[in-house]
């Protein structure tokens, strides 16, 4: 396989980058529609955050949080049950010639933003952000 002269870094491709936020966009909105053919899935509101893929471009791991943060082990064995029929709909709906395979994680974004905030606001911390 040739390697991409244009990306060096360890990060992902723009390509990878625009895939990953297509693929975010629109399962968000077949989640929010309840395009799927499970009540169960459609009555939850699931935010999804971010979608990263492999350098292929084979396997997109999707970050989700169920609204509340409450039931998320519930939320990711409807998302793993719904996953054929998520695909197809993604497949559908942005054209891509081949669309990758869907996994599901736990997005903890929001626990990581919450320990920074606490970081900076200890003493120490502040006091050496003052100096």
């Amino acid at each position: 396989m040739a390697k991409n002269k244009f990306h060096d870094g360890p990060g992902p491709s723009q390509r990878q980058l625009r895939v990953g936020e297509v693929i975010r966009r629109t399962l968000s909105e077949v989640l929010a529609r309840g395009d799927i053919h499970d009540p169960e899935l459609n009555r939850l509101s699931i935010t999804v955050g971010e979608v990263r893929t492999s350098p292929d471009l084979k396997i997109a791991t999707a970050y989700v949080l169920p609204l509340g943060g409450k039931g998320q082990e519930d939320v990711l064995q409807l998302l793993a049950r719904n996953k054929s029929e998520l695909r197809r709909a993604i497949g559908k709906k942005t054209g891509l010639k081949f669309t990758p395979d869907l996994r599901f994680q736990i997005d903890e974004t929001f626990d990581r933003m919450d320990d920074t905030r606490r970081l900076f606001n200890q003493d120490a911390v502040r006091r050496d952000l003052e100096d």
